[in-house]
């Protein structure tokens, strides 16, 4: 059980840092391309995008996970279960982003630009979903070498593509440049998918049974899924509110559409991937500790389930101190090397030591939804976005910028940080 851990979460580790120095480059190409305006148009969509992405995978992945891992059921017909579901509810979110992007864009975000890019946001997701669901079970058997070449190969085909296209759709407007972007992850998504299915086992057999669905299986993994999409439904939603909170009562606080834009692209563009570029370490350790912590919670060995979650916590705490020195001491240097500007030097510097709770906020949730106590995580997520979007709204008519997002983000972190390791704690003393 130790030896797995470890070497899951080396191999996550390798390669998490691979696919998070892609997606940085990934990054430095789109903000030089786009610019400012462009990044910032492609921010204030990214969390409509993010909230959709959790209402089309609905938990499903964590569930499958969890489920395989207890190797209880038969994991094939339990992903030939899930699948047609997974597509109908995609197929409902596509059908309604083409009805409601031109509102969204227009009276909540305040951004005409934004429009083609909602609508294809939709188009994404059927793909998003299955690849994600196929990783739910690779993580479920513990096997982590195909996530990561998956994404390995994602990223490679989504920055040849950006490479390749972006100029040729920013000569036809920015707006149309941002739906490129999102676009692009059709190809990438489906190159996971096909680099997945190289990973199944030469001895693996369909039977005709494996192909129907099973409404035992479909509840079981809604009896896990709901709970815990719960939690990442409410955080998004949250995000979801953000820049429309943010536009409307800055605008009506005298703010120009531009400033907003922009300020709201430097944070989004610059500020938060480069002092959350070491989450790829917590990520990592986060999804080797589900299995585990699932396998020894389950089966009363509390001792067990212990040791990992301090080991995880003691991991993500080795490279969340040297690297918050880093983007405390030195953070023109970084803004100047990765993006070529200084803008949002003040932003790191506040928010940087905040960050640090972020590194091991991730492996105390994963392993409250690991326990099978995903209603906690839940209500700890939900607490923080209530008092966020309050928070936020209130700075944002107090005239101070897009300072009262900086401040609403670190308040965020500590809260929900600090309710899920006293959960953790309450449930692994009884």
């Amino acid at each position: 059980m130790k030896n797995k851990f470890i070497k899951s979460t080396i191999i996550l580790i390798i390669g998490g840092f691979i696919t998070k120095i892609l997606g940085m480059i990934i990054k430095i190409v789109m903000t030089r391309l786009l610019g400012t305006e462009g990044i910032g148009i492609y921010m204030l969509i990214s969390p409509t995008f993010m909230l959709l992405i959790a209402l089309a995978q609905l938990g499903l992945p964590t569930a499958i996970s969890k489920i395989v891992a207890e190797n209880k059921v038969k994991s094939k017909n339990l992903i030939f279960s899930i699948i047609p579901f997974s597509l109908i509810i995609n197929l409902v979110i596509i059908i309604v982003m083409l009805f409601i992007s031109s509102f969204i864009a227009n009276n909540l975000l305040h951004e005409p630009r934004s429009y083609y890019a909602l609508i294809c946001t939709g188009l994404v997701l059927p793909f998003i979903s299955i690849s994600s669901i196929l990783r739910g079970y690779f993580f479920g058997k513990q096997r982590m070498i195909p996530h990561v070449v998956s994404n390995v190969t994602e990223d490679i085909v989504r920055l040849i593509i950006i490479i390749l296209g972006l100029p040729l759709f920013l000569s036809r407007g920015v707006e149309i440049a941002v739906a490129f972007i999102v676009l692009s992850n059709i190809f990438s998504e489906l190159t996971s998918i096909i680099v997945l299915f190289f990973f199944i086992p030469k001895g693996f057999k369909l039977e005709k049974d494996d192909f129907m669905p099973q409404k035992k299986n479909v509840k079981n993994i809604l009896n896990i899924a709901l709970p815990t999409t719960s939690s990442r439904l409410i955080g998004n939603i949250g995000h979801f509110l953000e820049p429309i909170i943010l536009t409307t009562l800055l605008l009506k606080s005298g703010y120009s559409n531009n400033f907003i834009v922009k300020e709201y692209g430097i944070i989004n563009g610059y500020v938060l991937p480069l002092i959350l570029l070491p989450s790829f370490f917590t990520m990592a350790i986060s999804q080797a500790l589900v299995p585990i912590v699932s396998n020894s919670y389950s089966n009363g060995k509390i001792d067990i389930t212990k040791r990992r979650i301090k080991q995880a916590i003691f991991f993500s705490l080795l490279i969340g101190i040297p690297s918050t020195l880093i983007f405390e001491f030195f953070p023109e240097f970084l803004l100047k090397f990765i993006y070529k500007t200084n803008e949002g030097i003040t932003y790191i510097k506040f928010l940087a030591p905040i960050c640090l709770l972020h590194y091991v906020q991730s492996p105390i949730s994963s392993s409250l939804q690991a326990m099978g106590k995903a209603k906690d995580s839940m209500k700890g997520t939900l607490y923080g976005m209530l008092i966020r979007t309050l928070l936020l709204s209130l700075l944002c008519i107090c005239k101070i910028g897009l300072w009262g997002l900086i401040i609403t983000i670190a308040f965020n972190i500590i809260f929900v940080t600090i309710y899920d390791y006293l959960k953790v704690k309450k449930y692994l003393k009884s």
